[in-house]
């Protein structure tokens, strides 16, 4: 059990790595000499907005304890908003893409970066369900 609770730590970890590498890299590309000013408050904004409530999303999961049922609730939560606002950056960088303001290689390595987090934090959401159904049925024998 305990290295499976190191083995879940780290891979927390490796999610918020991730989600500031995906704030980082949004930053980069999303500058004045790829992006013109006309797009700065219709997509780059967004862009920059959305990427960093995803890694506060995954952040603030990360502080709650999946013992307690308010805040497993409320874990669950964070990280479902974490994955919808993935699927609005993804859209985001296909209509950058359509609209002539990156390439096909620029966007594959953006969507990458994305998918990485969201597949992430999709698999965390997933063992932390399997986590707590059985710390349910754990609950349930012992009365």
């Amino acid at each position: 059990m305990d290295q499976q609770k190191r083995a879940g730590n780290q891979s927390e970890f490796a999610i918020i790595t991730k989600a500031k590498d995906l704030v980082k890299h949004t930053f980069l590309m999303t500058n004045e000499r790829r992006f013109p000013k006309k797009y700065r408050f219709t997509i780059v904004n967004r862009l920059h907005d959305l990427t960093i409530d995803i890694f506060q999303h995954i952040q603030e999961a990360n502080e709650l304890d999946i013992s307690d049922p308010q805040e497993y609730r409320e874990r669950q939560y964070e990280q479902k908003k974490a994955l919808t606002k993935c699927k609005t950056v993804l859209f985001l960088i296909e209509l950058s893409l359509d609209n002539g303001l990156i390439s096909n290689e620029q966007c594959a390595a953006w969507t990458k970066a994305v998918l990485d987090v969201k597949y992430m934090t999709a698999k965390w959401r997933k063992q932390d369900r399997e986590r707590a159904a059985t710390m349910q049925r754990g609950t349930a024998q012992r009365r």
